[in-house]
Protein backbone atom coordinates (compact mmCIF):
# COMPACT_ATOMS: atom_id res chain seq x y z
CA UNK A 1 0.00 0.00 0.00
CA UNK A 2 1.18 3.02 -1.33
CA UNK A 3 1.60 6.15 1.29
CA UNK A 4 0.86 9.41 0.19
CA UNK A 5 3.87 11.58 0.12
CA UNK A 6 3.91 14.89 2.50
CA UNK A 7 5.59 17.75 1.49
CA UNK A 8 7.34 20.32 3.32
CA UNK A 9 6.08 23.39 2.56
CA UNK A 10 8.02 26.46 3.53
CA UNK A 11 6.66 29.70 5.01
CA UNK A 12 6.62 32.38 2.39
CA UNK A 13 8.86 35.41 4.32
CA UNK A 14 7.11 38.51 5.04
CA UNK A 15 7.77 41.43 2.54
CA UNK A 16 10.30 44.09 3.66
CA UNK A 17 9.80 47.89 2.94
CA UNK A 18 12.61 48.94 0.24
CA UNK A 19 13.51 44.74 -0.90
CA UNK A 20 14.02 45.02 -4.65
CA UNK A 21 13.79 41.67 -5.67
CA UNK A 22 10.32 41.18 -4.34
CA UNK A 23 8.54 44.44 -4.55
CA UNK A 24 6.07 45.00 -7.18
CA UNK A 25 5.73 48.87 -6.88
CA UNK A 26 7.66 52.10 -6.77
CA UNK A 27 6.72 54.52 -4.66
CA UNK A 28 8.04 58.17 -6.00
CA UNK A 29 8.11 60.60 -2.71
CA UNK A 30 8.54 64.19 -4.25
CA UNK A 31 8.84 67.91 -2.74
CA UNK A 32 8.31 70.48 -4.32
CA UNK A 33 11.93 71.51 -3.80
CA UNK A 34 12.88 69.32 -6.05
CA UNK A 35 14.02 66.22 -3.58
CA UNK A 36 12.66 62.82 -5.54
CA UNK A 37 13.55 59.79 -3.91
CA UNK A 38 12.33 56.16 -4.75
CA UNK A 39 10.96 53.55 -2.71
CA UNK A 40 9.85 49.48 -3.91
CA UNK A 41 7.21 48.50 -1.90
CA UNK A 42 4.21 45.95 -2.05
CA UNK A 43 1.11 46.48 -3.72
CA UNK A 44 -0.19 44.16 -1.21
CA UNK A 45 0.65 45.71 1.74
CA UNK A 46 0.02 49.39 0.36
CA UNK A 47 -3.30 48.54 -0.79
CA UNK A 48 -4.57 46.83 2.61
CA UNK A 49 -3.30 49.41 4.50
CA UNK A 50 -3.59 52.44 2.89
CA UNK A 51 -6.76 53.79 1.02
CA UNK A 52 -4.57 56.31 -1.09
CA UNK A 53 -2.51 53.83 -2.36
CA UNK A 54 -5.66 51.55 -2.75
CA UNK A 55 -7.20 53.44 -5.25
CA UNK A 56 -4.08 54.57 -7.15
CA UNK A 57 -3.38 50.69 -8.02
CA UNK A 58 -6.78 49.81 -8.86
CA UNK A 59 -7.82 49.21 -12.10
CA UNK A 60 -9.78 52.17 -12.46
CA UNK A 61 -7.03 54.55 -11.77
CA UNK A 62 -6.02 56.38 -15.11
CA UNK A 63 -2.49 57.50 -14.50
CA UNK A 64 -1.47 54.21 -13.24
CA UNK A 65 2.23 53.37 -14.84
CA UNK A 66 4.50 50.35 -15.54
CA UNK A 67 7.96 51.28 -14.84
CA UNK A 68 10.43 48.53 -14.78
CA UNK A 69 7.59 45.77 -14.44
CA UNK A 70 6.52 47.82 -11.62
CA UNK A 71 3.39 50.14 -11.15
CA UNK A 72 4.85 53.38 -9.97
CA UNK A 73 2.44 55.68 -7.79
CA UNK A 74 3.80 59.37 -7.25
CA UNK A 75 3.11 61.12 -3.72
CA UNK A 76 4.10 64.80 -3.71
CA UNK A 77 4.97 66.08 0.15
CA UNK A 78 6.54 69.48 1.31
CA UNK A 79 10.15 69.10 2.48
CA UNK A 80 9.36 69.40 6.11
CA UNK A 81 7.05 66.20 5.66
CA UNK A 82 9.20 64.13 4.00
CA UNK A 83 11.03 62.53 6.66
CA UNK A 84 7.67 61.92 8.43
CA UNK A 85 6.38 60.33 4.97
CA UNK A 86 9.10 57.88 4.73
CA UNK A 87 8.57 56.75 8.24
CA UNK A 88 5.18 55.62 7.40
CA UNK A 89 5.50 53.77 4.60
CA UNK A 90 7.95 51.67 6.86
CA UNK A 91 5.33 51.42 9.42
CA UNK A 92 2.99 50.18 6.74
CA UNK A 93 4.99 46.78 7.38
CA UNK A 94 4.88 46.37 10.68
CA UNK A 95 2.13 44.37 12.63
CA UNK A 96 2.60 45.69 16.24
CA UNK A 97 2.81 49.74 17.32
CA UNK A 98 5.95 51.70 17.66
CA UNK A 99 5.86 53.68 20.47
CA UNK A 100 10.04 55.49 19.94
CA UNK A 101 9.15 58.01 17.41
CA UNK A 102 7.97 60.94 20.23
CA UNK A 103 5.07 63.29 20.60
CA UNK A 104 6.25 65.41 18.34
CA UNK A 105 7.01 62.88 15.53
CA UNK A 106 4.09 60.97 15.96
CA UNK A 107 2.22 63.88 15.08
CA UNK A 108 4.08 64.36 12.22
CA UNK A 109 3.28 60.67 10.98
CA UNK A 110 -0.43 60.78 12.62
CA UNK A 111 -0.65 64.00 9.41
CA UNK A 112 0.56 61.66 6.80
CA UNK A 113 -1.53 58.97 7.88
CA UNK A 114 -4.89 60.70 7.34
CA UNK A 115 -3.85 62.37 4.12
CA UNK A 116 -2.62 58.84 2.84
CA UNK A 117 -5.71 56.95 4.64
CA UNK A 118 -3.85 54.96 6.84
CA UNK A 119 -6.42 54.10 9.07
CA UNK A 120 -4.80 51.19 11.16
CA UNK A 121 -1.49 53.70 11.43
CA UNK A 122 -3.77 56.50 12.31
CA UNK A 123 -5.73 54.65 15.11
CA UNK A 124 -2.09 53.81 16.81
CA UNK A 125 -0.71 57.68 16.49
CA UNK A 126 -3.77 58.41 18.51
CA UNK A 127 -3.22 55.42 20.85
CA UNK A 128 -0.44 56.86 21.75
CA UNK A 129 -0.96 60.76 21.53
CA UNK A 130 -3.57 60.32 23.74
CA UNK A 131 -1.62 57.96 26.03
CA UNK A 132 1.99 60.19 27.02
CA UNK A 133 2.03 63.78 28.71
CA UNK A 134 2.63 66.68 26.37
CA UNK A 135 5.14 69.57 26.70
CA UNK A 136 3.50 73.37 26.24
CA UNK A 137 5.28 73.55 23.05
CA UNK A 138 3.66 70.41 21.78
CA UNK A 139 0.69 71.25 23.44
CA UNK A 140 0.63 74.68 20.62
CA UNK A 141 1.43 72.14 17.88
CA UNK A 142 -1.06 69.85 18.93
CA UNK A 143 -3.87 73.15 18.48
CA UNK A 144 -2.35 74.10 15.41
CA UNK A 145 -2.76 70.78 13.81
CA UNK A 146 -5.49 68.45 15.00
CA UNK A 147 -8.22 70.45 13.94
CA UNK A 148 -7.49 71.08 10.98
CA UNK A 149 -7.08 66.89 10.03
CA UNK A 150 -11.20 66.64 10.43
CA UNK A 151 -13.56 67.06 13.31
CA UNK A 152 -13.29 63.32 13.97
CA UNK A 153 -10.08 63.80 15.87
CA UNK A 154 -10.51 66.48 18.03
CA UNK A 155 -10.64 64.12 20.34
CA UNK A 156 -7.15 63.76 21.03
CA UNK A 157 -7.40 67.50 22.32
CA UNK A 158 -10.10 66.60 25.65
CA UNK A 159 -6.76 67.41 28.09
CA UNK A 160 -6.75 70.86 26.45
CA UNK A 161 -10.68 71.60 26.14
CA UNK A 162 -11.96 74.17 28.64
CA UNK A 163 -13.42 72.95 31.55
CA UNK A 164 -16.81 72.06 33.20
CA UNK A 165 -17.62 75.69 35.49
CA UNK A 166 -19.20 72.96 38.45
CA UNK A 167 -16.02 70.90 38.20
CA UNK A 168 -13.42 73.92 38.23
CA UNK A 169 -16.09 75.26 41.82
CA UNK A 170 -15.17 71.36 42.89
CA UNK A 171 -11.88 71.92 42.48
CA UNK A 172 -11.23 75.20 44.06
CA UNK A 173 -13.32 74.23 47.32
CA UNK A 174 -10.74 71.47 47.56
CA UNK A 175 -7.64 73.35 47.14
CA UNK A 176 -8.64 76.52 49.08
CA UNK A 177 -9.79 74.03 51.92
CA UNK A 178 -5.74 72.36 51.50
CA UNK A 179 -4.76 75.53 51.12
CA UNK A 180 -5.44 77.21 53.93
CA UNK A 181 -5.43 74.29 56.35
CA UNK A 182 -2.62 73.37 58.26
CA UNK A 183 -1.14 70.00 57.08
CA UNK A 184 2.23 68.09 58.57
CA UNK A 185 5.59 69.31 57.08
CA UNK A 186 6.36 66.70 54.68
CA UNK A 187 2.95 68.08 53.20
CA UNK A 188 4.13 71.90 53.17
CA UNK A 189 5.91 72.03 49.86
CA UNK A 190 2.23 70.29 48.33
CA UNK A 191 0.46 72.96 50.16
CA UNK A 192 2.65 76.15 49.03
CA UNK A 193 2.00 74.89 45.31
CA UNK A 194 -1.84 74.44 46.09
CA UNK A 195 -1.67 78.31 47.27
CA UNK A 196 0.33 79.49 43.90
CA UNK A 197 -1.92 77.54 41.44
CA UNK A 198 -5.12 79.00 43.14
CA UNK A 199 -3.31 82.78 42.90
CA UNK A 200 -2.80 82.08 39.65
CA UNK A 201 -6.36 80.86 38.48
CA UNK A 202 -7.65 83.75 40.11
CA UNK A 203 -5.27 86.40 38.13
CA UNK A 204 -6.57 88.13 35.39
CA UNK A 205 -3.38 88.78 32.64
CA UNK A 206 -3.55 87.75 28.75
CA UNK A 207 -6.50 85.45 30.31
CA UNK A 208 -9.77 85.86 32.44
CA UNK A 209 -9.52 84.19 35.75
CA UNK A 210 -10.84 80.63 35.87
CA UNK A 211 -13.62 81.24 38.37
CA UNK A 212 -15.91 83.52 38.36
CA UNK A 213 -15.47 85.62 41.81
CA UNK A 214 -19.20 86.37 42.51
CA UNK A 215 -20.09 82.84 42.31
CA UNK A 216 -21.26 82.47 45.85
CA UNK A 217 -20.75 79.04 46.62
CA UNK A 218 -17.15 80.33 45.99
CA UNK A 219 -17.58 83.18 48.41
CA UNK A 220 -18.94 81.27 50.94
CA UNK A 221 -16.61 78.44 51.21
CA UNK A 222 -13.80 80.94 51.22
CA UNK A 223 -15.30 83.00 54.04
CA UNK A 224 -15.34 79.56 56.15
CA UNK A 225 -11.89 78.61 55.30
CA UNK A 226 -10.48 82.06 56.41
CA UNK A 227 -12.39 82.12 59.13
CA UNK A 228 -10.75 78.91 60.85
CA UNK A 229 -7.66 79.98 59.36
CA UNK A 230 -8.30 83.14 61.48
CA UNK A 231 -9.81 80.89 64.88
CA UNK A 232 -6.77 78.86 65.04
CA UNK A 233 -4.22 81.36 64.66
CA UNK A 234 -5.83 83.39 66.96
CA UNK A 235 -5.82 80.27 69.83
CA UNK A 236 -2.10 80.26 68.39
CA UNK A 237 -1.77 83.70 69.46
CA UNK A 238 -2.90 82.92 72.86
CA UNK A 239 -1.24 80.39 73.65
CA UNK A 240 2.03 82.24 73.29
CA UNK A 241 0.60 84.73 75.67
CA UNK A 242 -0.05 82.24 78.44
CA UNK A 243 3.26 80.50 77.57
CA UNK A 244 6.78 80.75 79.62
CA UNK A 245 9.56 82.53 77.40
CA UNK A 246 10.79 78.75 77.04
CA UNK A 247 7.89 77.40 75.81
CA UNK A 248 7.69 80.17 73.16
CA UNK A 249 11.37 80.19 72.17
CA UNK A 250 11.21 76.32 71.30
CA UNK A 251 11.49 76.68 67.31
CA UNK A 252 8.65 74.36 66.80
CA UNK A 253 6.21 77.62 68.33
CA UNK A 254 8.03 80.19 66.02
CA UNK A 255 8.02 77.75 62.76
CA UNK A 256 4.02 77.48 63.38
CA UNK A 257 3.86 80.84 63.80
CA UNK A 258 5.84 81.94 60.74
CA UNK A 259 3.33 79.51 58.85
CA UNK A 260 0.40 81.11 60.17
CA UNK A 261 1.60 84.48 58.45
CA UNK A 262 2.40 82.68 55.30
CA UNK A 263 -0.72 81.85 55.27
CA UNK A 264 -2.47 84.87 56.45
CA UNK A 265 -0.31 86.84 54.01
CA UNK A 266 -1.25 85.00 51.11
CA UNK A 267 -5.28 84.72 51.94
CA UNK A 268 -4.95 88.50 51.71
CA UNK A 269 -3.89 88.45 48.57
CA UNK A 270 -6.80 85.94 47.29
CA UNK A 271 -9.69 87.94 49.18
CA UNK A 272 -8.45 91.27 47.70
CA UNK A 273 -8.89 90.27 44.43
CA UNK A 274 -12.33 88.77 45.09
CA UNK A 275 -13.00 91.84 47.11
CA UNK A 276 -13.47 89.90 50.57
CA UNK A 277 -10.77 91.75 52.76
CA UNK A 278 -13.29 93.06 55.79
CA UNK A 279 -13.25 90.53 57.69
CA UNK A 280 -9.48 89.97 58.04
CA UNK A 281 -9.25 93.45 58.38
CA UNK A 282 -11.47 93.80 61.06
CA UNK A 283 -10.05 90.97 63.28
CA UNK A 284 -6.58 92.18 62.51
CA UNK A 285 -7.28 95.57 64.11
CA UNK A 286 -9.19 93.80 67.22
CA UNK A 287 -6.09 91.28 67.35
CA UNK A 288 -2.93 94.17 66.87
CA UNK A 289 -1.87 94.32 70.32
CA UNK A 290 -1.77 90.26 70.61
CA UNK A 291 0.01 90.05 67.72
CA UNK A 292 2.90 92.48 68.35
CA UNK A 293 2.68 91.08 71.69
CA UNK A 294 3.30 87.57 70.84
CA UNK A 295 5.67 88.97 67.82
CA UNK A 296 8.09 91.15 70.64
CA UNK A 297 7.96 87.45 72.94
CA UNK A 298 9.23 85.67 70.29
CA UNK A 299 11.82 88.16 69.33
CA UNK A 300 13.32 89.33 72.44
CA UNK A 301 16.58 89.27 71.89
CA UNK A 302 15.72 90.03 68.28
CA UNK A 303 18.19 87.18 66.82
CA UNK A 304 15.10 85.89 64.51
CA UNK A 305 13.61 89.09 63.16
CA UNK A 306 11.98 86.72 60.20
CA UNK A 307 8.38 86.75 62.10
CA UNK A 308 8.81 90.19 62.37
CA UNK A 309 9.22 90.46 58.46
CA UNK A 310 5.91 88.18 58.37
CA UNK A 311 3.91 90.62 60.71
CA UNK A 312 4.86 92.97 58.33
CA UNK A 313 3.95 92.08 55.26
CA UNK A 314 0.39 90.99 56.32
CA UNK A 315 -0.33 94.45 58.13
CA UNK A 316 1.26 96.00 54.71
CA UNK A 317 -1.69 94.28 53.19
CA UNK A 318 -3.97 95.39 56.24
CA UNK A 319 -3.18 98.53 56.11
CA UNK A 320 -3.54 99.17 52.04
CA UNK A 321 -7.23 98.04 52.21
CA UNK A 322 -8.42 100.65 55.36
CA UNK A 323 -6.10 103.36 53.77
CA UNK A 324 -7.36 103.41 50.56
CA UNK A 325 -11.27 102.76 50.95
CA UNK A 326 -11.30 98.95 50.29
CA UNK A 327 -12.53 98.64 53.24
CA UNK A 328 -14.55 101.22 55.57
CA UNK A 329 -13.56 100.85 59.35
CA UNK A 330 -15.07 104.29 61.92
CA UNK A 331 -12.40 106.74 62.93
CA UNK A 332 -11.80 104.65 66.07
CA UNK A 333 -10.87 101.92 64.68
CA UNK A 334 -8.39 103.82 61.78
CA UNK A 335 -6.96 106.20 65.12
CA UNK A 336 -6.29 102.87 67.13
CA UNK A 337 -4.61 101.01 63.55
CA UNK A 338 -2.22 104.15 63.66
CA UNK A 339 -1.21 104.40 67.06
CA UNK A 340 -0.21 101.13 67.32
CA UNK A 341 1.16 99.75 64.14
CA UNK A 342 3.29 102.89 63.59
CA UNK A 343 5.59 102.58 66.50
CA UNK A 344 5.81 98.50 66.08
CA UNK A 345 6.90 99.24 62.06
CA UNK A 346 9.11 102.00 62.94
CA UNK A 347 11.25 100.15 65.25
CA UNK A 348 10.93 96.85 63.37
CA UNK A 349 12.58 98.60 60.00
CA UNK A 350 16.00 99.16 61.77
CA UNK A 351 16.23 95.83 63.16
CA UNK A 352 15.30 94.11 59.65
CA UNK A 353 17.91 96.70 57.91
CA UNK A 354 20.92 95.43 60.94
CA UNK A 355 20.18 92.25 60.36
CA UNK A 356 20.63 92.17 56.66
CA UNK A 357 23.73 94.32 57.18
CA UNK A 358 25.21 91.32 59.67
CA UNK A 359 24.10 88.64 57.63
CA UNK A 360 27.05 87.28 55.99
CA UNK A 361 26.40 86.29 52.41
CA UNK A 362 23.46 88.69 51.74
CA UNK A 363 20.28 87.93 53.36
CA UNK A 364 16.90 86.48 52.81
CA UNK A 365 14.80 88.94 55.25
CA UNK A 366 15.00 91.70 52.39
CA UNK A 367 11.32 93.13 52.59
CA UNK A 368 10.68 94.16 48.69
CA UNK A 369 10.99 97.81 48.82
CA UNK A 370 7.04 98.49 47.32
CA UNK A 371 5.96 97.40 50.43
CA UNK A 372 7.61 99.78 52.66
CA UNK A 373 6.47 102.37 50.42
CA UNK A 374 3.12 100.99 50.50
CA UNK A 375 3.19 101.19 54.31
CA UNK A 376 4.53 104.69 54.36
CA UNK A 377 1.79 105.91 51.49
CA UNK A 378 -1.04 104.13 53.56
CA UNK A 379 -0.27 105.66 57.07
CA UNK A 380 0.01 108.84 55.64
CA UNK A 381 -3.49 108.00 53.74
CA UNK A 382 -5.34 107.26 57.35
CA UNK A 383 -3.36 109.85 58.93
CA UNK A 384 -5.21 112.65 56.64
CA UNK A 385 -8.96 111.17 57.47
CA UNK A 386 -8.67 111.74 61.59
CA UNK A 387 -9.28 114.92 62.90
CA UNK A 388 -7.29 117.38 63.03
CA UNK A 389 -6.35 117.03 66.94
CA UNK A 390 -5.34 113.24 66.42
CA UNK A 391 -3.09 114.36 63.48
CA UNK A 392 -1.73 116.35 65.86
CA UNK A 393 -0.90 114.33 68.64
CA UNK A 394 0.65 111.44 66.24
CA UNK A 395 2.54 113.92 64.40
CA UNK A 396 4.18 115.29 67.57
CA UNK A 397 5.02 111.99 68.67
CA UNK A 398 6.66 111.13 65.08
CA UNK A 399 8.86 114.38 65.18
CA UNK A 400 9.74 113.58 68.53
CA UNK A 401 10.67 109.81 67.69
CA UNK A 402 14.50 108.58 66.89
CA UNK A 403 12.81 106.90 63.86
CA UNK A 404 11.33 109.68 62.39
CA UNK A 405 13.69 108.65 59.13
CA UNK A 406 10.78 106.41 58.32
CA UNK A 407 7.85 106.53 57.66
CA UNK A 408 8.30 110.00 56.43
CA UNK A 409 5.16 111.75 57.41
CA UNK A 410 5.69 114.74 55.64
CA UNK A 411 3.45 114.66 53.16
CA UNK A 412 0.68 114.24 56.35
CA UNK A 413 2.42 117.32 58.37
CA UNK A 414 2.25 119.65 55.65
CA UNK A 415 -1.12 118.91 54.90
CA UNK A 416 -1.87 119.15 58.64
CA UNK A 417 -0.11 122.68 58.70
CA UNK A 418 -2.47 123.93 55.60
CA UNK A 419 -5.17 122.76 57.22
CA UNK A 420 -4.98 124.01 60.07
CA UNK A 421 -3.40 127.28 59.77
CA UNK A 422 -6.45 128.43 57.31
CA UNK A 423 -9.08 126.15 59.55
CA UNK A 424 -10.52 129.70 61.21
CA UNK A 425 -10.79 131.75 57.92
CA UNK A 426 -12.49 128.41 56.48
CA UNK A 427 -15.26 127.66 58.98
CA UNK A 428 -15.64 132.02 59.37
CA UNK A 429 -16.95 131.64 55.68
CA UNK A 430 -18.94 128.32 56.15
CA UNK A 431 -20.44 130.71 59.23
CA UNK A 432 -21.10 133.71 57.17
CA UNK A 433 -22.83 131.34 54.59
CA UNK A 434 -24.91 129.75 57.11
CA UNK A 435 -25.87 133.12 58.92
CA UNK A 436 -27.18 134.10 55.55
CA UNK A 437 -29.02 131.33 54.80
CA UNK A 438 -30.52 131.74 58.42
CA UNK A 439 -31.53 135.11 57.60
CA UNK A 440 -33.50 134.34 54.21
CA UNK A 441 -35.59 131.89 55.99
CA UNK A 442 -38.92 133.14 56.78
CA UNK A 443 -40.06 133.50 60.82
Amino acid sequence: MLKSLKIKRTPKAPNSFGDRTTSDVVVRLRTHEGRDNWFYCHSEILIEKSKYFAERLSDDWPTCQILDSRYCVEVYCEELEFDFHVIAFRLLYVTEPQTRYGVRNTLGIFQVAVRLGCHQLANDCIDYLESVPWEEAEEEEMLRIIPHLGSQYVEILARLQPVNPISVVGVFISTIRFATSSPSTSLRDLKSSAQDQLEYVLTEDDDAPLLTLDNEDIKIEVKNCVRDLLSRFNHHIESLLNASQDVVSEMTMVCDMHSFLSDISWVCQILTKMEMMKHLVHYWLEASSNIIKVTEKLNQDDDMPETRLKVIEVTSKVLDAVGFGHVIVPTAMRLSLVNVWLPFVQRTRPLLEQANSESEGGSSLQIDSEIWQGLESSFISILLTLPSASQAEILAEWLRSEHARYPDLTEAFEAWCYRSKIAKRRLALLDGISNGTSSQVPP
